[in-house]
């Protein structure tokens, strides 16, 4: 049991029959009346965030949310396949298990599938990925005025904004949470 004293960023807990993660607490101490702490709170299940107020003394149960390393195997129509590393069994998910998580993610790259009591609501991609441009307008010199970028297209077929300096077959890094180019690797 979790108290809502205790609340952190990234908790998972069970209220009311349904699995939060907290995405930003506060504690909040009015000069008159009790303190009571204002939180957001995502439902991992249908990603609806919501903010609410709890008294500090109540307590809620922890939700255990398994993630498991999978290979994202391939996609079939509208299934994407995944295989467990360990026991290889497969399993397949729907595009509204996925949501945008595999838009920087190769066929036989290993992501992590997260689910609660065994049904599977979220795939996460590994924080940074290596790809290679496969189409951009070439850069040319005395474009650039502070920072200039371009629009170019990764091999899994996603948009990212570049430096003007990039070129066609070039591989780069990228941040997967925010979709950034960070380096060329």
């Amino acid at each position: 049991m979790i108290s809502a004293g205790d609340f952190r960023n990234g908790i998972t807990l069970e209220i009311e029959g349904a699995v939060y993660q907290i995405v930003e607490f506060q504690h909040v101490k009015p000069g008159k009346g009790a303190a009571f702490v204002r939180t957001k709170i995502k439902n991992v299940m249908t990603g609806s965030v919501v903010e609410r107020t709890f008294r500090p003394t109540e307590k809620f149960p922890s939700a255990r949310i398994d993630r498991v390393d999978m290979q994202y195997l391939y996609a079939d129509g509208d299934l994407f396949n995944f295989m467990n590393m360990d026991n290889y069994e497969q399993i397949a998910l729907t595009p509204d298990v996925i949501g945008d998580a595999l838009k920087f993610v190769k066929e036989n790259e290993v992501v992590k599938v997260c689910s609660y009591n065994g049904k599977v609501f979220s795939v996460e991609a590994p924080l940074f990925v290596e790809l290679e441009i496969t189409s951009t307008e070439p850069g040319f010199k005395g474009d650039t005025a502070q920072g200039a970028t371009k629009p170019a297209v990764v091999e899994t077929g996603a948009t990212v904004y570049v430096p003007l300096f990039v070129d066609n077959g070039d591989k780069i890094k990228i941040d997967t949470r925010t979709g950034e180019y960070l380096s060329r690797a």
